[in-house]
Formats: C-alpha cells, sequence, structure tokens
C-alpha cells in the first residue's frame, strides 16, 4: 500500500513519524511555508520538516483543489489527514481507492470542527480521546473506524493534553490501516455539534473556580487566558482550584505573597494563579512575579468588558 500524508502542525508529526517507520508514505501534503516572528521569515510547518528529515516528497500548494493532478501523479491508494488545514473537494477524495481517512481528535460525533482539544478541557470534560473516520464533504461527519478513549487530568493544560493525543494518534493509525486494508466495517456517527476555534480571552472571574481553572488550562500555551489589576496585564499559563475561599467579592486578591501565592476569589471558590507572565515579560512562577511586584490582598482584577 502506498498512501499519501496531509498535515501541518506538531500534532500531527507522530502519525507521520509511525506510517514512515512503515514504509507506507510515499509523499507529504502540507501547507505554505508562512511568514514568523517580527522578521517575517518563511517558516515549514513541522509536519514539512518531519518530511524533510524522512527524505519523503513534500508537496504544498496554496489551494490543494488546484494540484489535483499532482497528487494523481503519486499513484497512492490512500490519504490519511490530521490536522491539516484545507477543505478536500470530492474530485480530492475521488484519487484515492482506498478512500481518505482523517485522525480527529475528539471523540466523534462531539467536538467536531477546528478546536476540539482546548475545548473539551474548557468545557471541564474529564475525557477525549481520538477517531479515526473517512472524509466525506461534511465537517468531520464521516463514518468512524476507530476510536479511543484519553482521559483529561486537572493537571491538564492544551499543550499536555496535546501532546498525549498526538502520541495516540501516532498508536492508533498503524491499527486503522489494517482495518482499512481488510475492508473492515464503519460505524455512522450520532448527532454532534461544532466546537469553534478559541482566542485570547479575558478572565471573568464570576465564574467558579473550575470554570476558571479550566479557560486558563485549556489556552495555555496559546493563545492565553489574561487578566488586568492595578494597571497591569497578566497572562496565565496554569491555574488550580483552591480551598481558601474569604467570601470576597469574585476577582479580589485574597493572598499576594512569594509563600502563600496568588489566590483570587471567582463567583464560587477561589483559584491560585501558579503560573503568569506580565505583558511584554517571561514566564514566570506567581511566587516569582510577587517577589518583584507589590500586589496586595483586597485588590481586584478588572471585570471584562463583553
Amino acid at each position: 500500500m502506498k498512501l499519501i500524508f496531509a498535515g501541518t502542525p506538531a500534532f500531527a508529526v507522530e502519525p507521520l513519524t509511525e506510517l514512515h517507520k512503515r514504509g507506507l508514505v510515499c509523499a507529504v501534503l502540507t501547507q505554505p511555508d508562512k511568514p514568523q516572528g517580527r522578521r517575517g521569515i518563511l517558516t515549514p510547518s513541522p509536519v514539512k520538516e518531519a518530511a524533510e528529515r524522512f527524505s519523503l516528497p513534500v508537496y504544498a500548494p496554496a489551494r490543494v483543489r488546484e494540484g489535483t493532478e499532482e497528487l494523481r501523479a503519486f499513484g497512492a491508494d490512500l490519504m490519511v489527514t490530521c490536522a491539516y488545514g484545507q477543505i478536500l473537494t470530492q474530485e480530492v477524495l475521488d484519487l484515492f481507492p482506498l478512500g481518505v481517512f482523517n485522525i480527529h481528535a475528539s471523540l466523534l460525533p462531539a467536538y467536531r470542527g477546528a478546536a476540539p482539544i482546548p475545548r473539551a478541557i474548557i468545557d471541564g470534560c474529564r475525557e477525549t480521546g481520538v477517531t479515526i473516520m473517512k472524509t466525506e464533504l461534511g465537517l468531520d461527519t464521516g463514518d468512524i473506524l476507530l476510536s479511543e478513549k484519553c482521559p483529561i487530568y486537572d493537571s491538564d493544560t492544551l499543550g499536555t493534553l496535546q501532546e498525549r493525543l498526538s502520541r495516540l494518534s501516532g498508536e492508533l493509525i498503524p491499527e486503522a490501516i489494517k482495518l482499512i486494508e481488510r475492508g473492515a466495517p464503519l460505524t455512522k456517527q450520532g448527532e454532534g455539534f461544532v466546537c469553534k476555534k478559541v482566542q485570547r480571552t479575558e478572565v471573568d472571574f464570576s465564574r467558579s473556580a473550575r470554570e476558571v481553572s479550566c479557560l486558563i488550562r485549556g489556552l495555555s500555551p496559546a493563545p492565553l487566558a489574561f487578566g488586568r489589576i492595578g494597571g497591569l496585564t497578566l497572562n496565565f499559563w496554569f491555574a488550580e482550584e483552591t480551598a481558601a475561599d474569604g467570601g470576597a467579592p469574585a476577582g479580589t486578591v485574597l493572598s499576594a505573597s512569594p509563600k502563600g501565592g496568588l489566590v483570587v476569589s471567582c463567583g464560587e471558590g477561589a483559584v491560585n494563579l501558579v503560573e503568569l507572565q506580565p505583558a511584554g515579560g517571561r514566564r514566570m512562577s506567581a511566587r516569582d512575579f510577587l517577589n518583584g511586584r507589590k500586589l496586595k490582598e483586597g485588590q481586584r482584577f478588572d471585570q471584562p468588558v463583553l
């Protein structure tokens, strides 16, 4: 069997690696190089970098729908996609005798769309997973080949959960290839929902401590949740629920010392803002931050403008 692997971010590197180890990948499809940083230096995607390390042919059209003949020339039986970033047309889907199968980081039909991992954390889910499904024109609505659950821990951030789900994707895709070769039956999806992309968000401390903690962890390491206090803007990297609760108004600083940390009251309970980054500064522990800053108990974070 020969297959084309289509993917772009670091999340997709693990499944690409596992397929390459088995000698199945004849070419890699990814997004074009994009400008990065203040100098706008053109930078290849993590998948392109991996493909070049593996000496695999790389095809990176601005619009895949305009490059069907180039894809046809590889003579692949199958395409596997993983966070590729472009919508495939029916003409592209029809190129592959065994079809196109997508690796999606949720337990479909829940969390279809572009941001299943952060949304699962933000929504307070206790588990998520990886689903491998046959691609059709609908958004993540194709029939399911197999899926595997993955727990979400209170210590998880978007970054740590992405890493685990990427490894799980790498473990599942060889099994999926065997099932595809055998013509294994697929399972139709039930009713589901599409989750929206995430964006940088100001924390509303009137929410419960769990909701605040989940929001902060679900947006870390990017695009990050933030808050404003005493003229400072603080980006939050990690927060945890705490038993401290002084009955103060939401957003009130209950503790602001290197020993006690930065603890803030919520609409229900309180959160310990464990790791943060002042705007224009570096990422650090809240305790290191408090060594050099004079936040005081009783100060309040600004209310977000809705």
